[in-house]
């Protein structure tokens, strides 16, 4: 077997001999005096080995979204940012339903954009030809804008609303 045919240990990355894969004690490996492990079930893995050292995991290099702060696991944390924009929005109410944009899930993304610095708020309306969108968007500037002190675009999404998207749709009053 090749080095580049040699198994990697999943757990700590690092090669390994197929004698060692089976418990054998390698030829060369004078500094363990115990008997290897038996691989199989309770056998005891590399790092759990007196003396060896593990490898910490490669630093994992994520893409930067504009203004998302994405994680290794690919889900996104909010910054503080738009954890202070979310809670400005929630006075934001819808005039017919009478829940806020927040409630009723309609803000979607928010983004903090560079050159030039602006808030970029993507945002559904609850039917396609809502007639309070003018001052949805209005009041969504005006919150963000209280909030962050820079300059805010508000882009109405073409997706079609539902109450599946609230985070809890038993405030529109009945349950479906």
């Amino acid at each position: 077997m090749t080095e580049n045919e040699r198994p990697i240990n999943r757990h700590t990355g690092q090669p390994i001999d197929e004698s060692e894969a089976l418990g054998a004690k390698h030829p060369d490996d004078h500094h363990h005096e115990e008997a290897a492990p038996i691989a199989g079930a309770g056998a005891a893995f590399d790092a759990d080995r007196p003396g060896v050292q593990t490898p910490s995991p490669p630093d994992v290099a994520v893409p930067a979204g504009e203004g998302a702060n994405t994680i290794a696991s690919g889900t996104s944390a909010p910054s503080q940012q738009e954890i202070a924009v979310r809670s400005a929005l929630e006075t934001v109410m819808d005039p017919e339903i009478n829940l806020s944009v927040i409630d009723l899930g309609l803000i979607r993304e928010i983004h903090f954009l560079e050159n030039p610095a602006r808030t970029h708020v993507k945002m559904m309306l609850t039917t396609p030809f809502c007639p309070y969108a003018p001052q949805l968007m209005a009041d969504v500037k005006q919150a963000t804008m209280a909030v962050v002190p820079q300059e805010c675009e508000v882009e109405i999404l073409a997706d079609a609303w539902s109450p599946d998207m609230m985070p809890d749709p038993g405030l529109l009053g009945f349950s479906y």
